[in-house]
């Protein structure tokens, strides 16, 4: 397995406890080198986890989300540049945008704007007040995120193909939403296979069910690899 795949394949440490976590981690080994921390495992814990496992040598995307006003997001986004952390997410939000990617100019981290949340369809932002489609939205907001100068965007696998036009060649394309052939959708409405997802453009793959869950994490997680690399 090259090194380009294995750090293109994100885990997502989505357990309610840094004991879950550990034991997962330690599951996968060397199998896999790159974490995504969001909101559950952060306030259990998981943020000085997240330091020690960037301390060593793995990558950790911090899925903050992150939307306030614009100091306030600024200073956020400087303390989690100083953790080490190798990716962040902004709601793609311009002001909040334009001001996480000035607070993380010299550093190392990669700033994702979160488009559409994969488990949201179209009927879901009607309800919240969004005129339009998902994808319509998806294409502005990826838009605004290319402009405010950020690192790469997140939005589901199924738009991967069309938003490369709108962001270009060189914005990563991280994609959650990753369900191996006749796994369990839960949640999520708009998901791909591994395979299709790589063939499709994403540079990242978050994958955090079928492997965080399976009853032997690390072959779940060598499997998914295999696929990414066959694609």
């Amino acid at each position: 397995m090259t090194e380009s795949i294995r750090d293109r394949l994100i885990v997502g440490l989505d357990v309610p406890s840094l004991t879950e976590a550990d034991r997962i981690v330690a599951a996968l080994g060397d199998t896999v080198s790159f974490y995504k921390i969001g909101h559950q495992l952060a306030f259990a814990g998981g943020l000085n986890f997240a330091r020690e496992l960037a301390g060593s040598g793995k990558k950790i995307f911090l899925d903050m989300k992150l939307l306030d006003i614009d100091n306030t997001v600024a200073k956020g986004v400087e303390n989690i540049a100083r953790m080490g952390m190798t990716m962040l997410t902004i709601h793609a939000y311009p002001k909040a945008m334009r001001a996480a990617v000035q607070a993380a100019q010299g550093s190392g981290l990669t700033l994702l704007g979160v488009t559409v949340l994969t488990s949201m369809d179209d009927a879901d932002l009607h309800d919240a007040g969004y005129a339009g489609t998902a994808q319509e939205l998806v294409r502005k907001r990826v838009a605004q995120a290319r402009k405010a100068g950020m690192g790469g965007i997140v939005c589901a696998p199924t738009e991967v193909n069309e938003m490369r036009d709108v962001a270009g060649p060189d914005m990563a394309l991280v994609t959650p939403g990753i369900r191996p052939a006749g796994a369990d959708h839960g949640d999520q409405k708009r998901v791909m296979t591994p395979k299709d997802a790589i063939r499709a453009g994403s540079t990242h793959l978050v994958v955090a069910r079928p492997i965080v869950a399976a009853s032997d994490p690390k072959a779940a997680a060598q499997s998914i690899l295999d696929e990414m690399a066959a694609a």
